[in-house]
């Protein structure tokens, strides 16, 4: 059993015995062991994400949301199902079945309790549940009411007017984004990016180059200095909501967005001093962020778990530099030596956790240096948890994430362009889509490339040698019948000149076939062909309810493209004949199943199913966790990665 398969079944002690912290070999399938069994601990200890130590266990609250954030990215991370049954079930205490949401406080236009929503629009995305986006759009639609600056920025809460407070950042933006980009508003990111970008451009200190915590553009709240507006401290969770709110909104905005580069570099010019001001002894980020050492103040957990997050995120993106990852690397490792421990029953805490903190309001809050260092801490604080998952997820893809940098994998949406609609009546792309998070498409394995640092594109036009030059690896997947696609796009001779040509310059290309009641075969074998594959259109491995050995196809070590064994789940799927260049990679019952091709420059994999689509991959469903189609996506990603030029 490899380590992913090891995290699903929840068995700490076995990756524990296994050594999970040290990397298998170049490319190998890595967890991070302490967050892994972090996530596990909270799910025994906050059933249903009923937080036991906040004030209200159960209400509506940016705490859990930040919770669930860290367990969506945990399973994103690890595929291990019960993450997502987590989120799921901590999302249904609330939402009914008309999408109304329990305990959402609409009137108090608090940017507080829009951050929940992210869950919600995840559980949406997976599940495709009306209920959810209803729910979503409810939150969305409340922004449209909430309170403003002269300038158009969000107060932070009714109660604090015409105030902005970094937390805000966290709280509604990455909701906002990936909201616009579901449900195709490509005008709210416009707004998204100038809330951003206000904040960095007013908040900023010009001595340190760090944000203060608050900005009051009234400049008449007490705490505000009557210059600049802005609150006296840098506070460091404030930071923190800042810098991860700035790499989580990046993920949402399209690779054009004319916006995308001003925030890409917001966002570096936010990091550059956090490093700075790293404490070079431990490794961690002071409460008040520019006074390290200064009598009273403390290293605090939150803000360098969000600090661990957003660099080591940001260097996975392409956003940050390479070098920069180390400054995550000894963070990281002075969060456990500084903040981790366990219970008496040996379940995982994260101590260290400032409770809150705020400007103004009864009782008041000065925002200075005494202030912030008065605040105390606690054990097991839902947003330290939160964060320190987050961090975690990320230091977890770290040992590969500089293998793939300035690559692209492009996935085809012409030959396959079917479609969909939405809860929202509107039509999208789906089916072996990066962007589609059901089982239906390959959010999954897109993350399987992400890990590398590979950046991932789709693309939506018949394929011209221009348009393939801005990848390195191409994937087509299942082409369209018309009972799939009343208007299937074809293979045509100018396509398949063209991705011959990309190839034999040094193009990784791989085809997934699928079965003849599901996928076009007489014009995709013009393209096959010429690399001496065929695939036949057959129909093998027909699966009887869930009888799951007739599914089963077992991948050897070291099967070509795959280095480590595999137990896959190959179900409904065609066959392939090999002749001239092609090699037979993988024969079972006598049958070729996987098939590669040394192309000129370049390299063609081909398999007779996208088994690794979101269905057999996530870990959500059914099919038997000994089935390892998410540790395959990332082994074959990585040999992707590997061939690409």
């Amino acid at each position: 059993m490899k380590l992913f398969q090891i995290a699903a079944l929840g068995s700490v002690a076995a990756l524990q015995a296994m050594g999970a912290a040290s990397l298998l070999a170049q490319g190998a399938l890595t967890i991070d062991e302490p967050s892994a069994k972090m996530a596990a601990s909270i799910m025994q200890q906050w059933p249903r994400g009923v937080v036991s130590t906040e004030n209200h266990p159960g209400a509506w609250a940016y705490e859990e949301g930040v919770l669930l954030d860290g367990m969506a990215a945990q399973w994103h991370a690890t595929a291990n199902g019960d993450d997502f049954r987590y989120i799921k079930d901590s999302v249904d205490k609330y939402v009914d079945a008309d999408g109304t949401i329990k305990g959402y406080n609409a009137d108090a236009h608090s940017l507080d309790e829009v951050e929940m929503g992210r869950a919600v629009l995840l559980v949406y995305r997976v599940t495709q549940q009306p209920k959810y986006y209803k729910a979503a759009k409810y939150i969305h639609d409340q922004l449209a009411n909430q309170p403003r600056t002269q300038s158009g920025g969000y107060w932070h809460k009714k109660i604090y007017p015409n105030q902005m407070w970094l937390d805000g950042a966290y709280m509604a933006a990455p909701f906002r984004a990936a909201y616009a980009n579901t449900f195709q508003e490509p005008s709210g990111y416009d707004d998204i990016a100038k809330q951003l970008l206000m904040m960095s451009d007013h908040m900023r200190d010009p001595r340190t180059g760090l944000l203060k915590h608050g900005w009051d553009e009234s400049k008449q709240m007490k705490w505000a200095d009557p210059a600049t507006g802005l609150s006296p401290e840098i506070w460091g969770r404030a930071l923190g909501w800042y810098a991860m709110a700035l790499v989580d909104v990046l993920d949402w905005l399209p690779a054009d967005y004319p916006q995308r580069a001003a925030l890409v570099r917001a966002f570096n010019k936010t990091i550059a001093p956090v490093i700075a001001y790293q404490d070079k002894k431990t490794g961690l980020w002071w409460q008040v962020m520019d006074k390290g050492g200064k009598k009273g103040n403390f290293t605090e957990a939150s803000a360098s778990c969000m600090f661990v997050y957003a660099i080591a995120k940001g260097v996975r993106m392409g956003y940050l530099p390479q070098a920069d990852e180390a400054s995550a690397r000894k963070g990281w490792q002075g969060i456990q030596k500084a903040f981790v421990k366990s219970d008496a029953g040996g379940k995982m805490e994260l101590d260290g956790t400032v409770k809150v903190g705020g400007l103004g309001g009864t009782p008041y809050r000065s925002g200075t240096f005494d202030y912030y260092i008065g605040e105390p801490t606690r054990v097991n604080d839902a947003k330290g948890v939160g964060a320190y998952l987050l961090a975690g997820a990320e230091m977890g893809q770290a040992s590969t994430e500089a293998l793939g940098q300035g690559k692209t994998v492009m996935v085809d949406a012409w030959f396959n362009s079917q479609k969909r609609k939405n809860a929202a009546g509107q039509t999208e792309l789906f089916h072996y889509k990066w962007d589609d998070d059901a089982n239906s498409g390959f959010a999954f394995f897109g993350r399987a490339f992400q890990r590398y640092g590979v950046k991932l594109a789709t693309l939506k036009t018949a394929p011209t040698v221009a348009d393939l030059n801005k990848a390195q690896i191409y994937l087509i997947v299942s082409p369209d019948i018309p009972a799939k696609n009343p208007n299937p796009n074809y293979m045509d001779k100018a396509s398949g000149d063209a991705i011959e040509a990309w190839v034999k310059a040094g193009g990784v290309l791989i085809l997934m076939e699928n079965d003849k009641n599901n996928s076009e075969f007489e014009h995709f074998n013009t393209l096959s062909e010429r690399f001496g594959i065929h695939f036949n259109a057959v129909l093998r491995n027909t699966v009887d309810n869930n009888n799951w050995p007739q599914g089963t196809v077992m991948v050897p070590k070291g099967t070509g493209v795959f280095t480590w064994p595999h137990k896959a789940y190959l179900k409904e799927i065609s066959t392939i004949t090999v002749s001239g260049p092609a090699k037979a990679l993988l024969t079972d019952k006598g049958d070729v199943l996987m098939a590669e091709t040394s192309f000129g420059k370049g390299t063609v994999f081909a398999v007779v199913d996208p088994w690794v689509y979101n269905e057999y991959v996530d870990r959500r469903n059914k099919l038997p966790l000994d089935f390892d189609g998410f540790d395959a996506a990332v082994d074959l990603a990585g040999w992707a990665v590997r061939q690409a030029r």
